[in-house]
């Protein structure tokens, strides 16, 4: 018999913060998400995402064993912007039984009819910078920092239970030449002084930039990624969960931040050192001993996972990315660094697929969300 429980006390938020980790426990190609970072996903006061979702998650128990965990978000940005009444899945991970999938996400589709919702769509995260898609393809491949592994057994039972596929995904292994590409390197010279831009990374650091230009970088953020699916703005508070997610773990030479004459961010590149071997290793803990290995992985990396890259539309179709990947790629050779892994890229965005045509590339992972009407 399977039974579904809400996640209200505090034994229920550590049994869904740790439940991947006991799913995948065997694994070797599970990343785990920071710990402390799911035990948080409950408590407005650190999860700052939750003022604009209504938020509730699901554990499923059969023959009192827990077998699977699921939550479900209805977010009032996605649904004003898109004129769409949406529901979103997130934080989905079960054992193979059809039967605990069809209570979980059921648990979801309930919650969304009893709102007023028609359409159940996932897995989805709070906005673009949090773990999104389902794995379709590359099972075989270990996941990244910002990425959620899949056993392939999950996307077979979504497709067996009529979900239909929404948006698509393709995660990249992107190997680099030995020597700088002069090509990049020229045109970059020559658009810093035709547009009259300057990369603050060469000058400042971390702290020194958010405190400047943190707000005009979400501006930018949230006006070169309006157009991609699914994207809901950036704003407000929800902004330190996402500095929080990413300051911790950056290493400045692999930062592009380009300021305009008039002091506004044209644009950006953010490459992270991969801390996923880091977390295998602790689980996802970082105390008492887990930041170490960390902190070694962010100073002297030996992979790197592509994060960000945004220009401002009224750069747009300048070629001023040019800059931004001349600066990354110039300390990634330097530091003797031969490949980079990509997280998701979307099938349509072509734009974000050049960014690093210069390099050898290889499609390692594919990942998908998918949809369906409820209440109907």
């Amino acid at each position: 018999m399977i039974t579904i429980k809400e996640v209200k006390t505090k034994k229920d938020i550590k049994e869904f913060a740790t439940y991947p980790v006991k799913l995948y426990d065997k694994c070797p190609y599970y990343v785990p998400n920071l710990l402390s970072d799911e035990f948080a996903l409950f408590n407005p006061k650190k999860n700052f995402n939750l003022k604009e979702n209504n938020l509730k998650g699901f554990l499923a128990y059969k023959d009192g064993l827990l077998v699977g965990r699921i939550a479900g978000f209805i977010n009032g940005k996605e649904n004003e912007l898109s004129g769409k009444k949406y529901i979103r899945f997130s934080r989905f991970e079960c054992v193979d039984d059809i039967e605990v999938f069809k209570a979980l996400l059921g648990a979801v589709e309930k919650f969304g009819i009893e709102n007023g919702m028609e359409i159940m769509h996932g897995p989805w995260g709070f906005n673009d910078t949090d773990r999104e898609g389902m794995l379709t393809f590359g099972f075989d491949k270990r996941s990244t920092y910002s990425t959620n592994y899949y056993y392939p057994y999950f996307h077979k039972r979504m497709e067996e239970l009529g979900f239909d596929d929404e948006s698509k995904w393709i995660e990249y292994l992107f190997t680099i030449p030995e020597t700088p590409y002069e090509r990049v390197t020229k045109l970059a010279d020559k658009l810093k002084s035709k547009y009259k831009v300057v990369d603050v990374a060469d000058t400042m650091s971390v702290k020194q930039i958010l405190k400047r230009y943190g707000d005009k970088f979400f501006e930018t953020l949230n006006d070169a990624y309006a157009h991609l699916d699914g994207y809901i703005p950036i704003e407000g508070k929800a902004r330190d969960n996402v500095l929080s997610q990413f300051a911790t773990i950056v290493n400045m030479r692999y930062i592009s931040f380009l300021v305009d004459e008039n002091d506004n961010v044209a644009g950006f590149g953010i490459v992270l050192p991969s801390i996923a071997d880091a977390l295998i290793k602790s689980r996802g803990k970082l105390f008492p001993t887990g930041f170490i290995s960390v902190l070694k992985s962010i100073s002297k990396p030996k992979e790197l996972e592509m994060a960000l890259v945004g220009v401002s539309s009224e750069y747009k179709n300048t070629g001023i990315n040019s800059i931004i990947m001349s600066r990354i790629m110039k300390n990634i050779i330097e530091d003797g660094i031969l490949s980079i892994e990509s997280n998701p890229m979307l099938e349509s965005n072509l734009n974000i697929q050049q960014q690093w045509k210069f390099a050898q590339t290889e499609i390692i992972k594919r990942r998908q969300t998918y949809q369906k009407y409820i209440g109907k």
